[in-house]
This record gives structure tokens, C-alpha cells and sequence, in this order.
């Protein structure tokens, strides 16, 4: 009985914490040119990823076949992308 009773909290969390992912085609259309790296941050929760080469950082959120990428010039958007949404 307390092994039923487990399972069955540990797959409510599960679906609770997955379905409730920040990576969605809606919170993708809110972020914007020149928007700053902190309020996308705001939005889409922090990255999974970043690299940074010359002042730029890109910055991805998901995985390869769902994601969100930004690329940063200053820690202002400047390229944001997105894939399988």
C-alpha cells in the first residue's frame, strides 16, 4: 500500500513539473528585439545552454527537437528562434 501511495505522488510531480514547461510558441511571441537577457529570463525561466564568443551569447532553452534560441549582443536580444513548438 505505502508503494502505491508513492508511485502515485511521485507521477503526480511528474506531471505537474513536465507540463508545466516555459518553452511554448505563446511565451516565445512575447519576447522582443532589444529585450534584455533578465526579462527573457523572466519569461522562459534560465537556459539549458549558453555560449559566448566576441560579446555575443547564444542562449538555448529545451532540447533538440523543442526548443528556444536567442542569440544576445550586449544582453539585448538580437536573433530569437525557435523549433518544434
Amino acid at each position: 500500500m505505502k508503494f502505491v501511495r508513492l508511485l502515485i505522488i511521485v507521477l503526480f510531480c511528474a506531471v505537474v513539473f513536465l507540463g508545466c514547461s516555459k518553452i511554448t510558441r505563446e511565451n516565445f511571441g512575447k519576447i522582443k528585439m532589444g529585450m534584455g537577457y533578465e526579462d527573457v529570463v523572466g519569461i522562459i525561466g534560465e537556459p539549458d545552454t549558453c555560449d559566448g564568443a566576441l560579446g555575443a551569447k547564444k542562449c538555448v532553452w529545451g532540447n533538440e527537437t523543442k526548443n528556444i534560441t536567442i542569440t544576445f549582443m550586449g544582453e539585448k536580444v538580437i536573433l530569437p528562434a525557435m523549433k518544434g513548438l
